[in-house]
């Protein structure tokens, strides 16, 4: 049977499947509860805060609630809400205490719930054809849900949020308007000659300017994967450095510095899930804060993760992927930086210059819009908590084009470059939409919530900082997401955590803690960064201009040695908390 063939059959076989598991498989609800750290306003109001903001509620005692887990948990009757706040008298420290919790309603399909993550995943290994992949994803998902309207009660609906139409504006119109100007000036290989002639001297030390900027560029995610991206690919492609290398310490030099210079938003965001009654050392949300600071030493994988980076930036791995090895040499000796069979997710539009004739380029017409870049960026971060990246790469782009216009570039020859600048990223662009389509698809089956439910406390001590390792990475692989996987993965491991601790006699009940917290944060930044329908696996291959499944194939065994390490350093302190 010819390859095509066998192909589409598995594609059909899928969403067969798919159909069938929705037409017969009722989904199970469950009780996702969350304890809040509620307070009182001077009225008397109970509120509880989320990311800065106050957010008021009413509580009911648990024997009236709606959603009481005793009777909610394992049916397949659907609740009649799907949100309640409960209070509890619960017994703590010998005191009676009320302790308040936020009910969420959510289903699962067993194990079929993963089923869209797995075609999406499956597909993409065996086609190398991203788009068709998370679309088989996509209508797998849609199938098991019942949503048989694709485009009015799936695709409309995903696109149509807040959430998609940034990412229009600021990967398809920004960032690609930005790396098309650049272009069409000759800054980017201005400022690739410049830096070359001044501080690199081969591939090895183009490799470490990179991670030096993933270092520097601390927030994480989409934010530092594009910045160092975009500046350091002329540079890596005149050094003859892969871009399946390039891709690796652009997106594991990313989240991994995340959460280790945490100077971000990453510990507001999660404190707000790992508040536990009556444990001291959680009880607000600056001990929560410091608790995650505290955790810092313990992400082992993140310190792993960016030193096996540096490690290869210096070309002194202690470990090599064969795939890795491969284009290296190939980049190296040949001067191809993608393999044969590649197809890069930055288009031919954005290789290289197209700078008009009697167009002379300047060093400044890089670094001026980059400089307002970071400057805006870490300027709204300090101000506001958050960097508004659109605001930062909008300066960017409207300075780059202002300088080109000043010194002559006629406006028609601007705005081609503008248009290839789109026309570069617009491929990747749909990509990101399809990916974060999936992983609300996949999140919305209830793959996160079946996996958490399936772990219980009657487990030895010193396997659970593993077993939550490797839970998150199953759901974050799943989802493409860290920080959904967080919202899902803490509200049920911090309480396991301390009931293990507590139930087991540790003498170290927070080191303990700290642990299964570093394990969670881990774990998902694992999953998200080997994800082929992640939103920075996507986006370290646009920027980079890499294959995203060579991406992906190259990243996980650098990554899984991390990982690995990572586990056998906590499961080894955990014996220590004994």
């Amino acid at each position: 049977m010819p390859v095509g063939y066998r192909k589409f059959l598995l594609f059909a076989l899928a969403l067969i499947g798919s159909w069938i598991a929705g037409l017969t498989v009722p989904p199970t609800w469950m009780v996702e509860q969350v304890a809040l750290d509620a307070r009182a306003d001077e009225s008397g109001q109970l509120y509880y805060q989320v990311q800065g903001e106050s957010v008021p509620f009413s509580p009911v005692p648990m024997a009236q609630a709606q959603l009481n887990p005793e009777r909610i948990t394992g049916s397949k009757v659907e609740p009649p809400i799907r949100e309640e706040y409960v209070s509890v008298e619960e017994s703590v420290d010998g005191e009676t205490r009320t302790v308040y919790y936020r009910l969420n309603a959510v289903f699962h399909f067993g194990w079929i719930s993963l089923l869209p993550a797995l075609v999406a995943v499956l597909l993409c290994w065996v086609t190398r054809e991203p788009i068709t992949a998370l679309l088989g994803g996509v209508v797998s998902g849609a199938l098991i849900l019942g949503r048989y309207d694709l485009t009015g009660e799936v695709l409309i609906p995903s696109f149509a949020t807040t959430n998609s139409a940034s990412i229009l504006v600021l990967y398809l119109w920004l960032l690609g308007g930005l790396m098309g100007v650049w272009s069409r000036t000759g800054a980017a290989q201005a400022f690739a000659e410049f830096v070359t002639a001044r501080f690199v001297r081969g591939p090895r030390s183009a490799k470490l300017v990179a991670w030096l900027l993933g270092v520097v560029f601390f927030q994480g995610g989409t934010v530092s994967t594009v910045l160092v991206g975009t500046t350091v690919k002329p540079i890596a492609d005149q050094e003859r450095v892969s871009h399946e290398e390039l891709a690796y310490i652009v997106d594991s030099t990313a989240s991994p510095i995340a959460s280790q210079l945490a100077f971000n938003a990453w510990p507001g965001y999660v404190q707000a899930f790992i508040f536990v009654s009556g444990v001291s050392f959680l009880a607000t949300e600056s001990d929560r804060i410091a608790f995650f600071f505290q955790s810092v030493p313990f992400c082992f994988y993140a310190i792993f993760a960016v030193l096996g980076t540096f490690l290869l930036s210096v070309e002194k791995p202690l470990f090599l992927g064969r795939q890795l090895k491969e284009a290296m040499v190939r980049a190296r000796e040949t001067g191809a930086l993608d393999a044969p069979d590649a197809a890069p997710l930055a288009a031919k539009e954005l290789q290289g210059s197209n700078v008009p004739e009697g167009y002379k380029p300047h060093i400044l017409e890089f670094f001026l819009p980059l400089g307002t870049l970071i400057a805006l960026a870490v300027g709204t971060f300090i101000a506001f908590g958050s960097p508004n990246v659109h605001w930062a790469f909008g300066a960017a782009l409207l300075l780059a084009a202002g300088m080109a216009l000043a010194k002559g570039m006629s406006l028609k020859d601007l705005m081609t470059g503008f248009q290839d600048g789109i026309k570069g990223v617009l491929i990747g662009s749909v990509i990101l939409l399809l990916a974060i389509t999936i992983g609300g698809i996949s999140r919305e089956t209830g793959g996160g919530h079946f996996l958490v439910e399936q772990l219980g406390s009657a487990i030895p001590y010193f396997l659970l900082p593993v077993l939550l390792q490797l839970l998150t990475i199953v759901i974050a692989f799943s989802t493409g997401t860290s920080w959904g996987t967080y919202a899902v993965a803490f509200p049920l491991a911090m309480p396991l955590a301390w009931a293990v601790a507590t139930g087991q006699g540790l003498a170290h009940p927070e080191l303990f803690m700290t642990l299964c917290f570093a394990a969670v944060m881990d774990g998902s930044v694992y999953g998200d960064q080997c994800s082929p329908i992640s939103d920075t696996t996507v986006l370290s291959s646009v920027c980079t201009g890499c294959d995203l499944m060579d991406h992906v194939k190259t990243q996980i065994p650098q990554a899984s040695i991390a990982a690995g390490l990572a586990a056998i350093c906590w499961t080894g302190v955990a014996f220590l908390t004994a």
